[in-house]
């Protein structure tokens, strides 16, 4: 997930004159190649901004390329090379989230248990509808009917800070910003979790509204102010702390498909709740109490139906190649519950920081918030993502790791990702796997480039600009890597 433009921030023009008298230096390793990069380097929309490069060989790991490699700087979703690869180490590739339907009493003769039945979340951001719908139906498959106390949503695995202190409150409605929860669910094969999307149609001379899933219907309330105009143009905000959504804007007098907006939840568990009352309705089982939230006793679990998520190894390819920050902050906070207690972002980070030793990169400038990058204040190094990178190599789970990055100018979408549109028809498609980072006023990209010998590289440019964005240049740099011949 990217994050659209929207503030600036301003860098002094001292503070860029001493960043950017840092030597480029030459190495006897390859310095044509060197002389090449530097060349390309000196594009003004590089010198003018805080800028670190570091180009190293992925054979060996010496140094060909340096500009201001121990800069620290905001690494914006490349953030998530870290948490990708402290996640394939900490949990395993093979590794596969839960949620659980708990009750605590047997079957009566009449289908009636009398319980609550619990929903347990374990951290899994690719619930969807049908696999709450698969629970209820195992339920109904074991000849339950009716449960005569409450559906308690259970999402005690993480803590109860759903949103990162380290993100604007502005962005608390927008997709790429959603609350973070050990029980939640996503609308969609894409893994956006805590999210609804709202669909808006013709309908007749005015216009209307559902949600997807449609088992979402009554958890949020739509306000619709959508016209009929010459062009689709529909925005959709939440108001803070309610599921009170407002839609405005315009849909084409012409159009004939819906247009589609993601707009976060407030309580993700308790939509997860209401979706699966729903399901156990369709299922014909009825629930005599309320919704509410709570805890699972450890003990007396007499029904327990189990659902699990894709392997990590699937889940982690939605994450890079999409960009996508739930999973990210799902991620973090489930490493940081196996430590004990509750997940929390700062007994995850420990593992990201556990990863960069392992890779022997330097933590001086390091700074992790969360997980996914979104956070201003993360701090990276080129450094320090480049050890990440070859260590990844090095790895059981190195092709995993590798495959899930977007891939330059391949136009599939689970295969270029967000690099798809990027570097098409140049000697760098399909031969640079690397990953994107944008904030307002940040851009980087990082990863693994094959040069026209076979020579392998790894790169990493991480840039701060008040003005102009060097992100063409960061495409120059990686066709500069694929295309060079020693």
């Amino acid at each position: 997930m990217h994050v659209p433009a929207r503030r600036l921030a301003v860098v002094p023009i001292a503070a860029l004159a001493v960043l950017t008298a840092v030597p480029t230096q030459a190495h006897a390793a390859d310095a044509a190649l060197s002389a090449k990069l530097a060349s390309v380097l000196r594009d003004p929309r590089v010198t003018a901004s805080r800028n670190g490069t570091l180009v190293v060989d992925a054979a060996s790991g010496s140094d060909l390329h340096i500009r201001n490699s121990a800069l620290s700087l905001m690494p914006a979703s490349n953030m998530k090379l870290v948490t990708s690869a402290a996640s394939l180490r900490t949990l395993g590739a093979s590794y596969t989230f839960k949620t659980e339907a708990i009750a605590r009493a047997g079957k009566r003769a009449d289908g009636s248990v009398p319980s609550s039945v619990y929903l347990k979340g374990y951290g899994d951001p690719t619930v969807l509808d049908t696999d709450l719908r698969a629970l209820a139906q195992n339920l109904r498959g074991r000849g339950v009917t009716r449960f005569t106390g409450n559906l308690v949503a259970d999402a005690s695995f993480f803590d109860s800070v759903r949103y990162n202190p380290g993100w604007s409150s502005d962005d608390a409605s927008e997709y790429y910003a959603p609350q973070i929860s050990g029980l939640t669910m996503a609308p969609n094969a894409d893994f956006d979790a805590g999210t609804i999307i709202v669909n808006t149609y013709r309908n007749g001379s005015g216009t209307k509204l559902t949600v997807s899933p449609s088992t979402a219907t009554g958890y949020v309330r739509l306000v619709n102010k959508v016209k009929q105009g010459s062009a689709t143009s529909i925005k959709a905000s939440r108001a803070a702390g309610t599921n009170t959504i407002t839609v405005t804007g315009t849909i084409a007098r012409t159009a004939t498909t819906g247009a589609k907006k993601w707009v976060t939840v407030n309580r993700p568990d308790l939509l997860a709740a209401h979706v699966f009352r729903a399901e156990l309705a369709r299922a014909g089982i009825s629930v005599a109490g309320g919704t509410v939230s709570g805890t699972t006793p450890s003990t007396s679990r007499v029904i327990v139906a189990t659902d699990y998520s894709p392997a990590l190894s699937t889940v982690t390819r939605s994450f890079l190649k999409l960009s996508n920050n739930a999973i990210g902050e799902h991620l973090i906070k489930t490493m940081g519950a196996r430590s004990g207690g509750a997940g929390t972002t700062a007994k995850g980070a420990a593992y990201l920081r556990s990863t960069l030793t392992a890779a022997k990169a330097p933590l001086s400038g390091v700074v992790i918030q969360d997980g996914s990058g979104l956070s201003r204040a993360n701090r990276m190094t080129p450094r320090a993502l480049t050890r990440v990178l070859r260590y990844a190599q090095t790895q059981p789970w190195s092709s995993t790791y590798r495959s899930a990055l977007p891939l330059a100018g391949n136009p599939d979408r689970m295969t270029g990702g967000t690099l798809r549109t990027r570097m098409v028809g140049t000697a760098a498609a399909n031969k640079v796997s690397a990953k994107t980072g944008s904030l307002t006023g940040v851009t980087a990209l990082s990863g693994y480039a094959q040069g026209a010998d076979g020579r392998q590289y790894i790169f990493s440019m991480l840039s701060t600009y008040s003005r102009t964005s060097p992100r063409p240049v960061e495409d120059r740099v990686a066709i500069t890597l694929a295309s060079h011949r020693r």
